[in-house]
């Protein structure tokens, strides 16, 4: 009797340890069934072996300058990532990622068995927050390449399993180099800075293999949680952690203990940078070449009814610029397009990154430094600022009204459903904004009808440079700030050049037979324009030598309007246009007799396209952004060669340069020598439109073209003055600060001793020769007012 109770006793232990058996049978058979089913793809996602081999990666494609700076990168949002190859890591990096992230990681096969069961064991039953994570570098890969974004913890937990498998394929094709610098090119580091390239430049400045040890650890430490350890934010939280990130590493020996203790005492220190695109070097050289490269093929009816010319334009850029639409143009191995954004691609410049900077500084210095202030002095206080003083009242309204309706407010507010008296209040109440200012963006409170006003009374500004030879663009300033005025006056926008279209007329005029030497009198012409059937009669400024007969060196040299209507007279006006087109001008221009004064719309980038002629022997040369695109992997994918026209002869060329040079040395251009000290042979010519809406200045070298327009955004806001509205007030100053500095810089070759080679035959003393400084005066005026009346 007393042994019957330990025989059922005994029973039920037995019954418990079969029970448990089999629920640790079905369970180890339920998670091979699970991880089966995962792996077979019938469970979640289970990327194809394809996509194992070759994951699916998206990288920024980088833009070089010729002197192999990065200036920029075109990426889609949080996707600033540029490949770096694992020997183009700092092993600083991978050790602090290994000791920290992963100890185990060189004997695992993808899953670290005993980490797993710490983090389930101290996480999932005791709820030890510090116990550690169980992911292994391979596992956090695979949640980066194939897991997308888990809206709840349960979510996050399905996902688990699934990158426990896809962790153990891609350690079956990787090693375990390839898997530490796949997961350092993808990481995310905030800022935009995806992957370690990125991250190294944007936080300190520098490159991946030149991380130093502190540096490293700091950028490793945020792969914990990069929001909650953001070196921007919270400096002392992130020091904290990077010091964590140098104390496992001494447990790991990679580093000493006096290294550990003196990195340790270490402070913080960024040389953060935010990327952006509208900041950095050259941006209107960046989103101009983006549009060139993305351009699909022109249709007209993807253009408003207003962008007429634009669609020409596209039109005649599509079937000749290789560049414009090129990833329309061109294929991938797999027959799709190539994408900028997405295909890590290199794209080599013509832009030389240290010109560009002097072009950027010589804008800053003139207009932010001198114009500007001189325009505000002279409009403070008036009742029509920033706009002419003969502008009605009615007339300011309604170019005011118009931007009004081209802002993203009124768009977003009339979308919205808003009434225009509704839209009308909301630009009439004042507000907190941002305003520009050269001297940074000002926080401050007005309405946005004021701050539409505000904006229009800062100049506007396009600056192109050119090598003369090969057409490659060193530098390309579009306006004074991309972030706040974003429209290219460089190449989109075009303004009437005034005087500088005279090269041109004075060029026909050495075709035809005429001779720098030739006279003619410098009296005021009566000339019947058959196109309108009147008399036109242009005035001059210049009081110099009136009733006398002069040289047509002196006239152009003077920019003298008289001489230029004799010739054309004598000329034809479609001639000229003819041989406008020829020199690169692509706009519509009307042939009538006053186009030799420069009424013609005609943009920066055409007008320095066209002067490349003039130190180019008569043959202008295309301006060439690119000089070649090589994809992800090094390949030269394509190269870009300039285009030459040959636009007039030789024999002209040598009777049109030394007239070209006579108005730097002795005519308008003259604050070239006198003021900015300049002394390098060179021509040049100067350009003001009428009430001194536009100031033009084209410059010159045996190597470089360049042209610089000064104006307002509408043509009604202007100096009221000409001795501050004139071309050679506005625009040459530009020209001569960025001249100065490139002469300054011997690392750019170019010097001022370098001179126009003329053959000896056509050294003829009648357009070689020096005239007496009498002859000329010592910085004419030219004509503003009625000129193309």
């Amino acid at each position: 009797m007393p042994e019957l109770p330990k025989k059922k006793s005994g029973s039920i232990s037995r019954i418990i340890i079969k029970c448990l058996w089999i629920f640790f049978c079905v369970g180890i058979v339920s998670i091979t069934l699970l991880f089966f089913f995962i792996a077979k793809g019938f469970i979640g996602y289970m990327p194809p072996i394809e996509e194992l081999q070759n994951p699916k990666d998206k990288f920024a494609s980088e833009i070089y300058s010729s002197d192999m700076e990065v200036i920029g990168r075109y990426y889609q949002s949080k996707g600033n990532r540029v490949y770096v190859g694992y020997n183009e890591i700092s092993p600083y990096l991978v050790n602090a990622l290994i000791a920290t992230e992963d100890a185990r990681f060189e004997d695992h096969s993808g899953i670290d068995v005993k980490a797993l069961a710490r983090a389930v064991i101290k996480r999932g039953l005791f709820f030890q927050k510090s116990a550690g994570g169980g992911s292994t570098i391979s596992q956090q890969l695979a949640k980066q390449l194939f897991s997308p974004s888990a809206e709840n913890v349960m979510e996050r937990l399905f996902q688990k399993p699934i990158e426990w498998v896809i962790a153990v394929q891609l350690e079956r094709f990787y090693t375990k180099e390839e898997i530490v610098n796949m997961y350092l090119n993808k990481f995310d580091f905030l800022y935009n800075a995806v992957g370690i390239q990125s991250a190294a430049q944007i936080y300190f400045n520098t490159t991946p293999d030149k991380l130093s040890i502190e540096q490293a650890a700091t950028l490793i430490g945020m792969c914990k949680n990069p929001s909650y350890f953001n070196p921007v934010r919270q400096p002392e939280r992130t020091r904290g952690r990077r010091n964590t990130v140098l104390e496992q590493m001494y447990k790991s020996d990679y580093i000493t203990r006096e290294e550990r203790d003196s990195l340790q005492a270490l402070p913080l220190k960024l040389y953060f940078n935010r990327v952006d695109h509208k900041e950095g070097l050259a941006p209107y050289f960046r989103e101009h070449l983006r549009l060139m490269m993305t351009a699909k093929k022109p249709d007209r009816r993807d253009y408003r009814g207003w962008q007429g010319q634009k669609f020409v334009d596209d039109s005649i850029a599509w079937e000749t610029n290789p560049l414009f639409g090129w990833c329309e143009k061109n294929r991938k191995a797999d027959g799709s397009k190539y994408n900028i954004y997405t295909d890590g691609l290199k794209i080599y410049t013509s832009l030389d990154s240290r010109m560009q900077k002097y072009a950027e500084e010589a804008v800053e210095e003139h207009i932010g430094g001198f114009l500007q202030p001189k325009f505000f002095n002279e409009k403070k206080g008036r009742s029509y600022a920033p706009f002419a003083r003969n502008l009605s009242k009615s007339d300011i309204e309604t170019i005011l009204n118009k931007a009004m309706k081209q802002s993203d407010r009124y768009r977003y507010m009339s979308e919205a459903g808003a009434s225009e008296k509704e839209i009308r209040k909301a630009f009439d109440t004042p507000v907190d904004m941002q305003v520009f200012s050269w001297h940074g963006m000002i926080d401050t409170v007005m309405t946005p009808m004021d701050s539409i006003r505000y904006n229009k009374s800062f100049l506007r500004t396009g600056f192109m440079v050119m090598d003369s030879k090969t057409g490659h663009v060193k530098a390309y300033v579009g306006g004074i700030d991309f972030r706040n005025f974003q429209y290219d006056m460089v190449s989109d926008g075009r303004r009437q050049v005034g005087s500088t279209i005279k090269p041109f007329l004075y060029t026909l005029a050495m075709e035809e037979g005429f001779s720098p030497c030739d006279e003619a009198p410098n009296v005021q012409p009566h000339i019947l324009d058959p196109a309108t059937g009147k008399v036109w009669s242009p005035r001059n400024s210049s009081k110099a030598r009136i009733g006398e007969n002069v040289t047509l060196r002196w006239g152009l040299a003077n920019s003298n309007n008289w001489i230029s209507a004799y010739l054309m007279e004598r000329l034809s006006p479609s001639s000229l246009v003819r041989l406008m087109h020829s020199f690169g001008i692509r706009n519509y221009i009307d042939p009538v007799i006053s186009l030799c004064l420069g009424p013609a719309e005609v943009s920066v980038e055409e007008m320095v396209t066209a002067y490349t002629a003039f130190s180019n022997k008569g043959i202008r040369v295309d301006p060439l952004y690119v000089t070649r695109i090589e994809d992800n992997f090094g390949n030269v994918i394509a190269e870009f060669t300039p285009k030459v026209t040959e636009v007039f002869s030789e024999a002209a060329y040598y009777k049109i340069l030394p007239m070209l040079r006579d108005v730097i040395d002795h005519g308008t251009g003259g604050r070239i020598r006198y003021r900015h000290k300049i002394t390098a042979p060179m021509g040049g010519k100067t350009g003001t439109t009428n009430n001194n809406s536009d100031g033009w200045f084209m410059g010159f070298t045996p190597s470089l073209a360049a042209g610089v327009w000064v104006g307002g955004e509408e043509r009604s806001i202007h100096f009221d003055g000409m001795a501050n509205g004139q071309g050679a007030t506005m625009a040459l100053p530009i020209y001569g600060i960025f001249m100065k500095k490139v002469y300054g810089d011997k690392s750019l070759g170019y010097s001022e001793t370098e001179d126009f080679v003329i053959p000896e035959q056509y050294k003829d003393p009648c357009t070689t020769g020096p005239y007496s400084e009498e002859e000329f005066s010592s910085e004419p005026a030219e004509a503003i007012e009625g000129i193309f009346d």
